[in-house]
């Protein structure tokens, strides 16, 4: 059989893959992109991608999608706050996201295979890496770029696997949405838990979902709570209330036949997104002697709240400007110069993100104080929607906290 040559190969056609392959094939490069995914799968995500992002690709915006104006944020105790957002965000399907870039790529040049690949390490740094088909082909290439995700295979043999305690897990439900007209979008952080509880409308259907810590995953406890989050959601647009997880006795019938409705329509979807810790940070390697990785693959996700597709489209940008500059190990400084240091600085407030503070949970005392401050409550906002990082972030509470409400 003959192997078909390109000068890259990149496995994993979502955001970090097709971003890359596109820039890539625009500038001349000879790009094989391969999605092994079934058709019609979604990612276990929210599709939220921040106002920062947005500005930074404004073409992100022609992919069909819901901007977002406007958050309802509840605290563990159930305490609601309202933001109006300066920046808006936007939430997309996972499915038509992902379509959209990949079509951008084939339209930029890249050659676009839909099979799931198999790899074999190389017997030395001169030679191609070949992949295989599960159809029998064979392509090979100076480059393998991995952009295949948090259970990337390629990333676990070329920069080692990551401890259970620096992954985390993403599972939910697409559901209809609600009778009603509004349908807000909503982040819930989890009493009891380290993680939130997420509402996305969008276009046909609203996405529910939970991210937290895989060491500490009970999936039974934990479907439950979420089963009890999304029955409050449609439970509040049915009668108006503001009560979220928890619920009146007289508002036992209603539950039972909103959640008896839900299961004959919801569909499960689950995935992992890494959290690395910042030791992990100082040390682990995004790219070699021909091989790269980018976004998830590489470890590239917010370890507060799993946000991962402003960094695989970051990445895939960075990785894509060092290949096409004629180095491609300048990558690994790149990337940390550009987000290395938000990301650790990340990894070190999770734990007093998801911590006490005061006798409470951290994020119960954060929803206390930006109901009552106004400044907080911008800055929270600008967080949310990804134009307040982590480096820096207490500076400014400080100063937005001092001013007169």
């Amino acid at each position: 059989m003959v192997t078909e040559r390109f000068d890259i190969l990149i496995v994993g056609a979502g955001p970090a893959g097709s971003f890359a392959a596109e820039r890539l094939a625009r500038d001349g490069a000879r790009v094989a992109l391969f999605d092994g995914r079934p058709p019609g799968e979604p990612k276990a995500c929210g599709g939220g991608v921040t106002s920062k992002a947005l500005k930074q690709w404004p073409h992100l915006l022609e992919a069909v999608g819901r901007t977002v104006e406007e958050l309802e944020m509840y605290s563990p105790g159930g305490k609601m706050l309202f933001l109006k957002l300066e920046e808006p965000f936007a939430i997309y399907s996972r499915i038509a996201f992902d379509s959209y870039l990949r079509d951008r790529a084939g339209e930029a040049g890249a050659h676009i295979f839909t099979e799931r690949v198999s790899f074999q390490p190389r017997k030395s740094e001169k030679e191609d890496w070949v992949v295989r088909g599960q159809s029998g082909a064979e392509w090979s290439a100076p480059l393998l770029v991995a952009a295949d995700g948090a259970g990337s295979r390629i990333a676990k043999l070329l920069a080692g696997a990551l401890p259970k305690e620096e992954m985390e897990v993403a599972f939910g439900y697409r559901a209809p949405l609600p009778k009603e007209e509004s349908a807000p979008t909503v982040v819930a952080f989890l009493p009891g838990w380290a993680g939130y509880a997420w509402a996305f409308p969008r276009p046909d259907h609203i996405s529910f979902g939970i991210a937290t810590s895989q060491d500490a995953f009970d999936h039974q406890s934990l479907d439950e709570l979420l089963w009890r989050f999304m029955v409050g959601y449609y439970r509040m647009r049915a009668d108006g209330t503001a009560r979220l997880w928890k619920a009146r006795k007289k508002d036992k019938a209603l539950d039972e036949l909103i959640e008896t409705e839900l299961r004959t329509k919801a569909e499960r979807y689950a995935a992992r997104i890494p959290g690395l810790a910042a030791k992990t940070w100082d040390t682990r390697r995004a790219c070699g002697e021909g091989w790269a990785l980018l976004g998830d693959a590489a470890g590239f996700a917010d370890p507060v709240t799993g946000e991962g597709i402003y960094y695989a489209l970051r990445s895939a940008e960075i990785f894509a400007e060092a290949y096409l500059s004629g180095k491609p190990l300048d990558y690994e400084a790149r990337w940390r110069e550009d987000f290395g240091r938000e990301l650790r600085r990340a990894a070190e407030m999770r734990r007093r993100f998801y911590g006490n503070f005061w006798g409470a949970p951290f994020t119960e005392r954060m929803i206390e104080f930006a109901r009552a401050h106004r400044g907080i409550r911008k800055v929270l906002g600008e967080l949310v929607a990804g134009d307040q990082g982590y480096v820096g972030l207490k500076r400014t509470l400080a100063r937005r906290a001092l001013r007169p409400l």
